[in-house]
């Protein structure tokens, strides 16, 4: 199935705020948290993802041109593996944030770990 409606794996800068917001808030008040909280200019083009506490849904926010864009998404029965750790936001990649949407584990996902040579011989 092709998604036409989802953040694009190209975006420059994705965040993920880590801690649950309360889901009432729309794109100001999101945008007033990415301010407020965490220090950052909400005009700047990234995009900030949130959950709720139950972990079902999610909200981006970015800003685009001449307004916010939120994009939610809920889910019907299961929960997001949201990443916890102990900074308040967490950067992602495009990948990254369309693998959280589609319902992978973003801590279990590792690559092959990095060699460094400096020879061949």
């Amino acid at each position: 199935m092709t998604r036409y409606f989802r953040p694009s794996v190209e975006m420059p800068e994705i965040y993920l705020y880590r801690q649950p917001v309360d889901f009432r808030k729309a794109a100001l008040g999101l945008a007033a948290i990415v301010e407020q909280e965490l220090g950052r200019n909400p005009f700047d083009g990234a995009l900030y993802a949130f959950t709720n506490r139950r972990y079902n849904k999610i909200k981006c926010v970015f800003w685009e041109d001449n307004g916010f864009v939120l994009y939610y998404k809920a889910l019907a029965e299961e929960k997001f593996r949201w990443p916890k750790g102990d900074e308040a936001i967490m950067s992602l990649t495009g990948q990254q944030i369309n693998w959280l949407l589609d319902g992978y584990d973003l801590s279990r996902m590792k690559g092959h770990k990095k060699l460094y040579y400096e020879s061949v011989l």
